[in-house]
């Protein structure tokens, strides 16, 4: 073995790894959803709760732009995965090289994008004139950091391809900690608002992604690269981008379809913008079991359908679905219970009471659609484990015509009027979730394995 932490998921028990190999996701995405957690509370305690509003007027655009390297990620774990399963040494390097051009030219492309059109993006948004001078700030420091995030998304999924999720954990602690340092220093005592708390941000994800990258170099030995396996191979980066480009232009058109549900919520006025803002980083927060379940089941598909284990995969699914269903029942009474008290973290100003009783209901309107939140993730995360990624497009559209059908319908209802909002996210989450489950019992993903 190249390294302690690696580990072959093609052979032992399907539930022990995917369980092993969560755990250490879900406490690096609690960490890493600590940066918009801690950015929010700082911004809304020590600023102001319109402050807090302007950062959530970014919230959805910061998806977008972020969504674009890291669904490059996956299409580049895909590969190396499958490779590992198939103890393919000598393409596994050639795909963590070739991994360096596809994250530097597209981080490069997007940070000239967000930096430039800022201005224009926010207000074709509708972003109200109170704060978008505050957000316009915000987004464009944050999008000058887009490359530390490439970079750590990049080395994090090549080490979850070889079974390793420990070790990006590791990188993400530290650069949490600097981040809450960092926020608390620029807001508190350079009173730098919310430009302290953007730039504290990418400067932590700089340094997770120069120490991971420092790490995989040294402790890693498929990271050990040759002239031989730095040369650009063409077939390669067209096939990184072939699995890539279908999650991350999913993700952008679920980011775009959370734009467009960011305008209607504009145009209800700020204390039901910062009331979505503390949901939306709640439900972050709810997501972050799924999505690490969904990493893990992604990479332990890879393996094993490079293994040509199609069994394994089956069982995989069905484990993770009954993960999904305890997970989801012990968080539906959490939030109707004490929502009030979870939405009052964020906020400490006059409009305090209002938006928080606002986030209260939101919250037991959108907690029982959790399952089906979290059966989004599974079948996808073995979809594109098993390199069927294309169906990430259709994914993302699904997504995309529910948010904002539903959105524009349900708000203009006098009966719904702004509640319409949150049913609309868990109206969105759940058509999403039948269209994933249909696709995966279709069985089409096990001949898409076989096209590498």
């Amino acid at each position: 073995m190249a390294n302690k932490n690696v580990t072959d998921m093609t052979v032992g028990n399907p539930t022990r790894h995917i369980l092993k190999f969560t755990f250490p996701l879900l406490i690096g995405n609690l960490f890493q959803q600590l940066y918009n957690m801690v950015d929010s509370i700082v911004v809304g305690r020590y600023v102001s709760s319109h402050a807090l509003a302007a950062v959530g007027a970014c919230g959805s655009l910061n998806f977008l732009f972020f969504s674009l390297s890291s669904g490059l990620a996956v299409g580049i774990g895909v590969i190396a995965s499958q490779y590992f399963g198939a103890n393919d040494e000598k393409q596994l390097k050639k795909t963590i090289a070739n991994s360096i051009y596809v994250l530097a030219l597209s981080a490069l492309v997007v940070t000239l994008i967000g930096v430039i059109f800022a201005g224009p993006i926010l207000r074709l948004l509708q972003t109200p004139e109170e704060y978008i001078g505050d957000s316009i700030k915000y987004f464009r420091v944050t999008c000058a950091g887009i490359v530390g995030v490439a970079f750590y998304n990049g080395v994090a999924a090549l080490l979850r391809s070889v079974g390793d999720s420990k070790t990006p954990l590791y990188f993400l602690i530290l650069s949490s900690i600097i981040n809450v340092g960092l926020d608390l220093t620029f807001v508190l005592a350079f009173d730098m608002g919310v430009v302290g708390v953007a730039l504290a941000t990418i400067i932590a994800q700089a340094v997770s992604a120069v120490v991971s990258m420092f790490y995989a170099y040294h402790k890693v030995s498929y990271f050990r690269l040759g002239k031989n396996d730095l040369r650009p191979d063409f077939s390669m980066i067209r096939d990184s981008y072939r699995l890539g480009a279908p999650v991350a232009l999913q993700n952008s058109m679920i980011a775009v379809s959370c734009i467009a549900l960011q305008a209607v919520v504009n145009g209800f006025g700020p204390d039901i913008a910062s009331a979505y803002t503390i949901t939306g980083r709640i439900e972050q927060l709810v997501q972050q079991p799924y999505g690490s379940l969904g990493m893990a089941l992604t990479s332990y598909s890879g393996q094993n359908i490079g293994a040509k284990k199609q069994d394994r995969v089956i069982t995989g699914f069905r484990k993770a679905t009954l993960i999904v269903l305890i997970f989801s029942m012990i968080m539906l009474p959490v939030y109707f219970l004490f929502g009030k008290y979870i939405c009052g973290i964020f906020v400490k100003d006059e409009a305090a009471e209002i938006v928080i009783s606002l986030g209260a209901s939101a919250l037991r309107i959108t907690s029982p659609f959790y399952f089906a939140l979290g059966m989004i993730y599974v079948p996808r995360a073995v979809l594109n484990g098993c390199g069927d990624t294309g169906f990430a497009m259709i994914n993302g559209l699904t997504e995309v015509v529910c948010r904002i059908v539903f959105s524009n319908i349900l708000t203009r209802i006098p009966f719904f009027g702004y509640w319409g909002i949150w049913i609309t996210t868990g109206l969105t989450w759940g058509f999403t979730a039948i269209v994933c489950v249909m696709r995966y019992r279709s069985g089409k993903w096990k001949y898409k394995a076989l096209e590498r």
